[in-house]
């Protein structure tokens, strides 16, 4: 049975909790704002490249994008996974909702495949699955630190397929919808394709003038590949930032309210085991009172 020691020990606990979890809270509501503006701000700046590359193709006169015969009938050929989780907990369904769409869009693909991880909880819930995973990332704590992770994916990519170790590379995070809500999803990060040139056909070239490109054609368009191919890193690691934070926000909300009912539950116990004890008291003094007056006669 609880004692008044016993509830008044739960009750400071429960608000030492309490505490932590608005603080918690307040991080995850800050960490979401920054994370979207990130995003946000990525909008404009992919314009600019898009229509960099249109001007290329215009001036090439490059109107299709082909695969090769060899990358699609290769069986045999590695296909890496670049997928966005979270080193951290408390996130609800995050990690485990992405790792599922992962393992249903990676098992159909013909070929190896290998994980590029960035988040140890991603990790573990792959390698549970059977994944292979040959590197792991840290997840960046600020929107500062994705150019760092950015350009250690950029750099072993691009290595990977000078020497002809990967192939293919794809892109899995979680992408917020409204609100809290968010979805897996999925992009093809290497080599590029038709569907990547019908995502640069939404950009119209703003005016009549024909776009020209000024200095080396070749070195200008790596330039605008590399800044394309970062765009689409930064991108997705500040979505799936953005949607870990919201989860953990959305968590943290769950976890306040249920503590605010059991603080209500503990502290309505303790009145009533006060005022009990109050009672008995109360109940013992008259009985003592009543029992000199017999005395006394």
């Amino acid at each position: 049975m609880d004692t008044l020691q016993n509830l008044n020990r739960k009750l400071e606990s429960a608000k030492d909790i309490k505490s932590i979890v608005r603080t918690m809270k307040a991080m995850a509501a800050s960490n979401v704002g920054q994370y979207e503006t990130a995003v946000e701000s990525l909008g404009d700046y992919y314009r600019i490249v898009a229509l960099g590359i249109i001007a290329y193709f215009r001036e090439q006169k490059i109107d299709t994008i082909n695969e090769t015969k060899e990358l699609k009938k290769n069986k045999e050929k590695l296909i890496c996974a670049i997928i966005f989780g979270s080193d951290q907990g408390l996130v609800g369904q995050f990690n485990d909702s992405l790792a599922d769409f992962v393992s249903q869009s990676l098992n159909p693909l013909p070929g190896k495949k290998e994980i590029w991880a960035v988040g140890d909880r991603i990790h573990l819930l792959l390698s549970d699955m059977g994944f292979t995973t040959t590197e792991l990332f840290s997840v960046p704590n600020s929107v500062d630190a994705i150019t760092s992770l950015v350009e250690q994916i950029l750099i072993k990519s691009q290595n990977s397929i000078e020497n002809g170790d990967l192939k293919e590379f794809y892109i899995f995070h979680n992408q917020q919808k409204t609100g809290v809500v968010y979805e897996p999803v999925m992009q093809r990060f290497l080599p590029m394709d038709k569907k990547w040139r019908l995502t640069l056909e939404e950009f119209h070239w703003p005016t009549k003038k024909i776009p020209q490109i000024i200095g080396g054609i070749k070195l200008t368009l790596l330039a605008l590949i590399r800044e394309y191919l970062f765009i689409s890193l930064f991108k997705a690691c500040a979505e799936s930032l953005a949607c870990e934070n919201s989860s953990r926000l959305a968590a943290m909300q769950r976890a306040e309210k249920n503590i605010d009912e059991l603080l209500n539950d503990l502290t309505n116990k303790f009145h009533n085991i006060r005022q009990s004890a109050i009672d008995e008291e109360l109940f013992d003094v008259i009985s003592g009172f009543e029992t000199l007056k017999t005395v006394g006669h």
